[in-house]
């Protein structure tokens, strides 16, 4: 399927070029390219001597990128997972030089629309719910393989699913009589699974979210990236993170939080408050911003992005 079978708005566009802060200088990383509507405008911020890196590690993202900025000599396009980015960095010999990192986690829309990858139950495809088709485990394969109890964690932990026990009993029962290899087969699975009332939205919704986010090991990446966060960025230098899920959002607001306030310690320890205050690395930019009705009324599924900004101070 080609680029133009999708459309594709950029989430909080706007708020996110607002905070990004873009120096026309400055050396700027957008690790989720997806079809680049946010790196096009950042890159149109930089002068001659700025600098755009992005990534992406799925091969259609990259495919965009080249064609649509590859040949511009101030962007560098790596096929990776932002998590690797301070290893590309130390090969480039640009660590704490970034002045701006843009994540934009989760799935993209052309990713969802694409029945052929299997991250949406809407049409029917294959099921490999894998950002990057072409290494690791598909979810199809996962399926087959994993046990109740596995399955039943991931659907609990990653989709907080209620019915997590009784929809991993019923794919290990059907996956004995035939694999279950489509999206339209697990979503009629789990619907069964699911007790009939008032639902706001598709009873398979919460599984193939914890699938995919498991497949992709997304909350370990998320954490491997804030763990190299201060190599990554220079002093002022910013990360701005959209998330559209709780624990990815959980993930980065405790990290906004340990860095951004002084520890506690045990009253009676003779610390100093020089020393405290030296532990804060982050100011925080604001509270978190969600999309406006206008953006929501254009895009739906902006409704759950999350949006917050640090900035490095020490």
């Amino acid at each position: 399927m080609t680029e133009k079978s999708f459309s594709h708005a950029p989430v909080m566009h706007d708020e996110v070029m607002q905070h990004m802060n873009v120096r026309p200088d400055g050396i700027y990383v957008d690790g989720t390219y997806g079809r680049g509507g946010h790196a096009q405008s950042i890159l149109s911020c930089l002068g001659e001597n700025g600098r755009l890196i992005v990534m992406d590690k799925d091969p259609d993202a990259i495919k965009v990128a080249q064609n649509t900025i590859g040949k511009d000599s101030r962007v560098t396009i790596l096929h990776d997972d932002y998590a690797n980015l301070y290893q590309r960095l130390v090969a480039m010999e640009l660590t704490q030089c970034v002045d701006g990192v843009l994540l934009d986690l989760g799935v993209s829309s052309p990713q969802l629309d694409d029945a052929s990858r299997g991250f949406s139950f809407q049409k029917n495809g294959r099921l490999d719910m894998r950002m990057d088709p072409t290494q690791g485990e598909s979810a199809a394969q996962w399926l087959a393989r994993a046990d109740e109890k596995e399955i039943s964690h991931v659907l609990w932990e990653y989709g907080e699913e209620r019915h997590a026990r009784r929809i991993a009993r019923k794919i290990v029962e059907v996956r004995q009589q035939q694999p279950i290899e489509d999206t339209a087969s697990l979503a009629e699975l789990i619907s069964r699974c699911v007790p009939q009332g008032k639902r706001h939205k598709h009873p398979a919704t919460r599984s193939f979210q914890a699938i995919r986010i498991h497949i992709n090991q997304e909350l370990a990446q998320i954490g491997r990236f804030l763990d190299s966060l201060f190599d990554i960025l220079k002093i002022g230098g910013r990360l701005v993170v959209i998330s559209f899920h709780s624990l990815e959002d959980r993930l980065v607001k405790r990290f906004f939080k340990n860095h951004s306030s002084k520890p506690r310690i045990p009253r009676g320890l003779p610390v100093r408050d020089a020393d405290l205050i030296a532990s804060i690395r982050l100011k925080v930019i604001g509270k978190m911003i969600r999309a406006g009705v206008r953006e929501l009324a254009l895009n739906p599924r902006a409704r759950s992005a999350v949006l917050r900004i640090a900035e490095r101070t020490a």
